[in-house]
């Protein structure tokens, strides 16, 4: 069964003798980190932490980040549980700007850089959909911000992983172990984790000569309609069956 699954959905085919044209000029690698409670949703969430790391698909290369914390503003104290999760201490975003005010720096670092000065030169990358799909638009809403259209797609990390290897993975840490790449500094750290997510991207770039491209937005999962999270679970199931 799991493998008749995994037919309707074939790994990219690996072909290192010629290399494979990128669709996209720049890779944005971006991994937010926000408020949280153990157990318990906190509302509104807040984003603590913006990083963006620029990498080239010419040449492989890291070209620019961005990065900052940020004061949260409804919930300006964060818990235990979150500074145990990400590292990110009170006194670090204590005098931090409010998103309201990091936003269009962030915004504006990407106009300098002219990451989006024409189409398809650049989009962004995310370990799942969450950062996005979820958190940015509701943090925009939250401070009354426009969502400039180059939020509105992006490649998750996870799909392409598993377009290259026809495994679904389960976290960031997955993918780190199943390609055998050391974990760099503190997991749930968002510059740590773009750090991280940098070194996948070789990975699969090295050994699969894959094409990264979009694989979600806005008003779907995925571009494709690939549900890769159902395939992964049936394909659990069927182990279990067998």
């Amino acid at each position: 069964m799991a493998r008749q699954i995994l037919r309707r959905f074939p790994r990219t085919t690996v072909n290192r003798s010629c290399q494979v044209e990128q669709k996209f000029e720049y890779l944005l690698v971006m991994d937010f980190e926000a408020t949280c409670k153990n157990n318990e949703m906190i509302k509104p969430q807040e984003i603590i932490e913006i990083p963006c790391a620029v990498l080239s698909t010419q040449d492989w290369q890291l070209k620019d980040t961005f990065h900052t914390y940020v004061k949260p503003r409804v919930h300006p104290i964060l818990t235990p549980f979150c500074t145990e999760l990400t590292g990110i201490m009170q006194e670090t975003v204590n005098d931090q700007l409010y998103f309201a005010d990091v936003f269009p720096k962030f915004c504006e670092w990407l106009t300098k850089g002219e990451y989006f000065g024409k189409p398809e030169k650049s989009t962004f990358v995310t370990c799942g959909n969450w950062d996005l799909k979820t958190m940015l638009p509701s943090q925009c809403d939250l401070d009354g911000l426009i969502l400039p259209d180059y939020f509105k797609q992006w490649i998750d990390l996870k799909h392409t992983f598993c377009d290259a290897t026809g495994y679904y993975p389960k976290s960031l840490k997955d993918m780190l172990v199943r390609l055998n790449i050391p974990l760099k500094g503190h997991l749930h750290s968002g510059i740590d984790d773009v750090t991280n997510m940098v070194s996948i991207i070789l990975a699969l770039k090295e050994n699969y000569n894959l094409l990264f491209k979009t694989t979600s937005s806005l008003t779907t999962s995925t571009l494709n309609v690939r549900n890769y999270e159902q395939i992964e679970v049936k394909r659990n199931a069927s182990k279990k069956n067998t």
